[in-house]
């Protein structure tokens, strides 16, 4: 007998003394016990019929990847908490974990694996359970699952690109890693083994694909059945906690090789020419990542690598434009007029909240006007354009680098071939129903019916939770427009605009840096919530394969993302400022409050601090999430053993002391990247600097990306992967947007349209009185004239004895003055700029889509 089944009766000789609560848990326990499953699925009522694992000592040989035999590879590790050494009073508790997992074991055991048990060599507390997978199974399972493997070694000859000697500057050495070999492949089949390249049975099936075989039996093993029910799956049990981990090895330590001289030291050298700093500017050793880690994470890291290389072009353009506003805002003639004290000095502006608010001098925003000059210039325009044409090529390069990674990773009949149901899906295939084309019967887990409630149930979920956030970009909205009464009773506000503070903090400025800050503060509290609730609906949804539970979290967290994160974008760029009314009639949200207005230079400026804050406090927070959480929580459990520098550990003991990856894996880097994809294209029009700050956040997010997962995380479970999924489509939704957002950002959030008009038509006669084309008298011809006697009495400002006398003032919009026969309402001039800004939006709108 075992020691661990002699614990066993120990402990049930002791609990039968325990109370009467004891023993209606023991009552509980004995009713699984008696379903547990064996292969033949039947139930056996007698302990000693289960399969145990063997058990060994360490042989203190830290670098191995086998059995104490040094024969059986180690293909997966299990790892659990040894329920005799645990404390407490749940006894049968305890035990009933204990009977699953050993019944569980005994399955495994049952379908040929071979396990091995090794105790921790820290404190003794956790048991290491190495699986191992023989090659009569590895064969069994790889035809099951359709795996593709070498048939003979290529002979195609392959042509080196035009470009490829500046390639070489930026490539990993071939000596240190050498390019791996291309062979023909076919899906395996037992009775063809012949026919496939087999030189050495050991070495046929990669490490990654030993894994996956291992997983992908692990997900299927079963450990009892509950009201003719099936359990079964590693992921329930680390769920109820029967396992604490269960993870594939690493080959070796990421900076030390190994000992071994068999083992490859793969991690060793993706750390030391993939995730070091030093290679920043190098291209990535794509063919090994996809080999050690698997075709999916391979797949992120050459999408991420390919848009960060197209991000060069569009940042050196942005930079190019930027840099044209910057050495260009001298000549900015309407913004000179702003700050000139005999035209903007004597341009005094009507209040722009009611009451609270008094009269202000044009010449306080002096600052903000120099800012926008450098981002509301011609150059900017010719960015919008170039970035329109920028994501279309992008996406269809794309497609082109993905084609040619599907043919080199033999993933084209990927989803066809290989793909698997989900042990989810199985465990609740209780319904039989015919299939329409085929005509016979299959398992599903719900009637048409339940599917109709299930999706109908989601999809309100979906939908509170969009409005929900809605209802908080309300909040900031009603927040902006209280507080601006505050702020502007509050700062300093005289007439001549001579304090310093006044340069750089107004009213507006303060409202506006303000709400971003607080909104961004928002956007992150509901992301970190909606992400579990969203995880919980695809749950329910019960999606058939991994693709398609992927493909259904994407869409609904992209869905929050987008409208969290862009929502305050698109209010500022699109309807602060719209919908003002004039001051003798202004416009009230939510019957209560007061509009708000643009700065006289629009509402550009503000667009811009609010993408810097957002993207930038964005960047900084998942640096901190990624980085220096993971690097902590591993610092902490480093020194919490205290005596573990002084033992020599084991492979699966280093790896078991690292971080976890999660079941969603590269999932939130995905997000990450596609939301960074957004604020790049959707609002680049406000700010050409976007794509420069995003190929220097990306530069550093795939070394750390790379440093991450090559250092502090566990290694994940390779997997087969066609393409990046759902998130094509979602760019190229973007895509679309990006090209209206833009349009529609230069035509109504922008100044580029008016003052075009101005030049062209209004400076001149008929309308205007120079005698050649200018930008004088922009200013003036744009600030239109309101009474002071004609405020509402609701609207009326606070008397102030510096404005005693002033009878009239000006505000931002194109109406007639006081006295004319339509006054208040809107001038020919407005009905110009209108025309303008639909064709250029019809215009771009065409070149785009031509």
């Amino acid at each position: 007998m075992d020691v661990e089944n002699q614990d066993v009766l120990l402990e049930e000789e002791e609990d039968e003394e325990g109370g009467e609560g004891e023993e209606e848990d023991g009552e509980t326990v004995l009713e699984e016990l008696e379903q547990t499953i064996i292969p033949s699925y039947g139930a056996v009522t007698n302990q000693q019929a289960l399969h145990m694992p063997e058990w060994a000592e360490f042989n203190l040989q830290p670098d191995s990847l086998y059995f104490n035999d040094g024969q059986r590879r180690i293909d997966f590790v299990l790892v659990y908490e040894d329920e005799n050494k645990k404390e407490g009073h749940k006894k049968s508790f305890h035990r009933k974990q204990m009977r699953k997992r050993q019944a569980y074991q005994s399955n495994l055991i049952s379908r040929a694996l071979q396990l091995e048990a090794t105790r921790t060599v820290l404190d003794e507390k956790c048991i290491f359970v190495k699986v191992h997978v023989p090659w009569e199974v590895l064969c069994k399972y790889a035809e099951i699952m359709h795996i593709r493997l070498p048939l003979q070694p290529s002979d195609l000859k392959t042509h080196d690109s035009a470009f490829g000697w500046i390639r070489k500057f930026f490539s990993v050495d071939k000596e240190i890693i050498k390019p791996e070999q291309d062979f023909f492949t076919a899906p395996f089949e037992n009775d063809r083994l012949s026919d496939f390249y087999i030189q050495d049975k050991d070495t046929f099936f990669t490490p990654a694909t030993r894994s996956r075989i291992a997983y992908f039996i692990l997900c299927r093993g079963e450990y009892a059945i509950r009201d003719n029910v099936k359990k079964f799956g590693i992921n329930k049990l680390l769920d109820s906690g029967i396992y604490k981990a269960a993870f594939p090895l690493h080959d070796s330590r990421f900076n030390h090789q190994s000992q071994d001289p068999t083992c490859p030291n793969e991690r060793y050298l993706l750390y030391r020419e993939w995730a070091h700093p030093r290679n920043i500017l190098k291209l990535q050793p794509l063919d090994l990542v996809r080999k050690y880690y698997g075709e999916k994470i391979g797949i992120y890291f050459a999408w991420l690598g390919f848009y960060t290389q197209m991000l060069l072009l569009a940042a050196i353009v942005g930079l190019g434009c930027f840099l044209y506003g910057y050495f260009t805002r001298d000549n900015c003639t309407w913004s000179q007029e702003v700050c000139d004290p005999n035209i903007g000095g004597n341009i005094i502006m009507c209040p722009q909240c009611d009451q609270e608010c008094t009269y202000w001098n044009l010449t306080i925003t002096c600052e903000s006007s120099k800012k926008l000059c450098i981002f509301d210039s011609f150059g900017t325009l010719v960015f919008a354009v170039f970035m329109g044409i920028w994501v279309t090529l992008f996406l269809e390069f794309w497609k082109r680098r993905q084609a040619e990674l599907e043919y080199e990773w033999d993933t084209v009949e990927f989803l066809e071939q290989e793909e698997q149901v989900r042990p989810e899906y199985e465990a609740r295939c209780r319904h039989v129903v015919v299939n329409e084309i085929t005509q016979q019967e299959e398992h599903v887990p719900y009637t048409t019916c339940g599917k109709c409630m299930r999706m109908a149930f989601c999809t309100s979920a979906v939908l509170f939770w969009i409005l929900l956030i809605v209802a908080s970009v309300i909040g900031i909205i009603v927040y902006r427009l209280s507080v601006f009464l505050v702020f502007s009773a509050t700062l300093p506000r005289h007439i001549n605009g001579t304090e310093a503070i006044q340069k750089y903090l107004t009213p507006q400025a303060a409202t506006s840096v303000s709400a971003s800050i607080i909104s961004f503060i928002i956007i992150m509290i509901l992301n970190m919530v909606y992400e579990k609730v969203a995880i919980m609906i695809t749950d329910f949804e019960l999606p058939r394969t991994q693709t398609e539970y992927e493909n259904s979290l994407t869409t609904k967290m992209f869905l929050f993302q987008f409208v969290n994160y862009y929502s305050s974008c698109f209010y500022i760029a699109f309807f602060k400022g719209k919908f003002v009314g004039y001051p003798g009639d202004p416009v009230y949200w939510l019957g209560k409050y007061r509009n708000e207005e643009c700065d006289p230079g629009g509402c550009l400026l503000e667009l811009t601090t609010q993408l810097t804050i957002i993207m930038g406090g964005k960047a900084i927070w998942n640096n901190i999430q990624e980085v220096l959480l993971p690097w902590l929580k591993n610092l902490i459990g480093r020194c919490c053993s205290a005596n573990r520098s002084e033992k020599i550990l084991p492979r699966w003991e280093e790896d078991y002391h690292l971080q976890s990856i999660g079941k969603l894996g590269l999932f939130y880097e995905y997000l990450e990247m596609v939301i960074q994809f957004g604020f790049v294209t959707l609002f680049v029009a406000s700010f050409p600097l976007a794509p420069l700050l995003a190929l220097i956040n990306n530069l550093l997010e795939i070394r750390v990306d790379a440093w991450k997962i090559t250092t502090q995380f566990r290694r994940m479970v390779p997997e087969k992967a066609q393409g990046i999924g759902a998130w094509q489509p979602i760019m190229q939704g973007i895509a679309l947007l990006a090209v209206v957002t833009n349009a529609m950002i230069i035509a109504f959030t922008s100044d580029m349209i008016p003052r075009l008009v101005y030049y062209w038509s209004f400076s001149v006669p008929p309308y205007g009185n120079h005698s050649s084309y200018t930008m004088k008298g922009y200013i003036n011809n744009t600030l239109s004239v309101f009474a002071v006697s004609d405020f509402r009495n609701e609207s009326k400002p606070a008397f102030h004895p510096r404005f005693a006398n002033q009878t009239t003032c000006r505000y931002r919009d194109f109406r007639y003055p006081p006295g004319h026969e339509y006054q208040y309402h809107h001038n020919i001039y407005y009905w110009h700029v209108i025309a303008a800004k639909l064709s250029f939006i019809i215009v771009m709108e065409e070149t785009q889509s031509g």
